[in-house]
């Protein structure tokens, strides 16, 4: 009966030192914490204002709803999920009832500093969302630390609404990095002028005359337009903007506006590139003896005035010249003396150079014709009465005074 007592007092005694082992082994495998502490932790469950953490201690922590995030959002559900693993500060090691108190946002701002020196001197690209414009740029938050990107760098086109990148995704490079000063500088520039060389050299490497491309007009001069057709400008020229006679690019297009063109020659050493706009098979000149012959007479309006004649635009794109000879039958010092810009008038075809792209056009002749003045019916009679009377009173008045 002793030895039985022993047994059993020394199997309590094993099973006392035994749990209290594992007890003690629990205890040495939680995370042993103090304020200011930050640690990874994983979401458990998102409540209406708080969220719950695990962080592998002997408790859960709590992070409020003002402690998530610097960034704005009105549902916990929008930046946060069950499920994903965080960066936490502890600010309390026990509420009152046993847990945690937690703050993410506290935690970011001390981890993404590191984050950030590690992007810095990798030259990593991230994406950032703009959220607000300022005085001379947009402020994007990255991870809870405001950052600014100058409008200079925003893009390497000229920006005139800067509110357009406001709430979109950027790809950005860290280009400034103050720790002690907190002073972040972003540019989407660099990253943007980066692809765009890599576009260009392709574009380049390919390129060919008569290729269309589609581009955005980027700026416009007297001479043309230029265009970006995916990296690099091409310049339009004046004269291949439209087979009409145009004074200015802005009257055919604008910038922003987004074209078709075709490469009418490049030179990849100078890195140039010549476009048109107009498209070769518009043009008025093909198959224009279907159209017209030499001796027709035809509707033209007067488009220029030169001194040695006036050009005269039978239809868009095609427009003929009337020599200074061929303008009246009487003898004028200049154009101006009998035509208008702008007038409306008849001419002849008097020869059509379809290879040159020339027309020779005459108004002298189409008024030989009878072609530009129609008498009507009715002033006919009335001169044809006139001619009547003074045939009968022909002689009868002469020798006669007024007084």
């Amino acid at each position: 009966m002793e030895d039985e007592n022993k047994v059993i007092e020394n199997n309590i005694i094993e099973s006392e030192v035994t749990m209290n082992d594992v007890i003690g082994e629990i205890e040495d495998s939680m995370k042993k914490v103090s304020r200011g502490d930050i640690v990874k932790g994983k979401v458990i469950e998102i409540l209406d204002k708080e969220v719950v953490v695990s962080i592998g201690h002997l408790a859960d922590g709590i992070i409020s709803m003002d402690e998530i995030s610097n960034e704005s959002f009105e549902n916990l559900n929008e930046i946060i999920k069950v499920g994903d693993e965080i960066n936490v500060m502890v600010i309390k090691t026990d509420d009152g009832e046993g847990n945690l108190v937690l703050s993410k946002k506290r935690a970011d701002q001390v981890v993404v500093w590191d984050e950030l020196q590690q992007i810095h001197d990798k030259e990593e690209i991230i994406t950032v969302k703009p959220s607000e414009v300022v005085k001379g740029g947009v402020v994007a938050n990255y991870k809870g630390i405001r950052a600014f990107i100058p409008a200079s760098q925003l893009s390497m086109h000229y920006v005139e609404d800067l509110n357009t990148f406001i709430g979109s995704d950027l790809e950005v490079k860290l280009i400034e990095y103050n720790k002690e000063k907190k002073k972040i500088i972003f540019s989407r520039k660099i990253v943007e002028t980066k692809e765009a060389e890599i576009k260009k050299q392709e574009i380049l490497s390919t390129i060919k005359k008569g290729q269309k491309y589609k581009g955005i007009v980027r700026r416009l001069v007297n001479f043309g337009a230029f265009v970006d057709i995916g990296g690099v400008d091409g310049l339009i020229h004046i004269n291949e903007l439209s087979w009409s006679n145009v004074k200015h690019p802005s009257e055919v297009v604008n910038v922003n506006d987004v074209v078709e063109v075709y490469v009418i020659n490049f030179d990849l050493e100078k890195g140039k590139i010549a476009l048109g706009l107009k498209d070769v098979n518009d043009s008025p000149w093909t198959n224009i003896k279907d159209k017209y012959r030499e001796g027709q007479i035809v509707e033209g309006k007067v488009m220029k005035l030169m001194t040695f004649g006036a050009f005269v635009k039978i239809e868009t794109g095609l427009e003929g010249l009337v020599h200074i000879s061929q303008i009246s039958e009487e003898r004028i010092q200049k154009p101006e003396d009998k035509l208008t810009v702008g007038d409306n008038l008849k001419v002849k075809i008097l020869s059509i150079d379809e290879k040159g792209k020339k027309l020779s056009l005459s108004i002298k002749e189409a008024l030989a014709e009878g072609e530009r003045i129609e008498i009507p019916d009715e002033y006919k009679e009335e001169n044809k009465e006139m001619s009547s009377l003074g045939d009968l009173l022909k002689g009868k008045l002469e020798g006669l005074k007024f007084d």
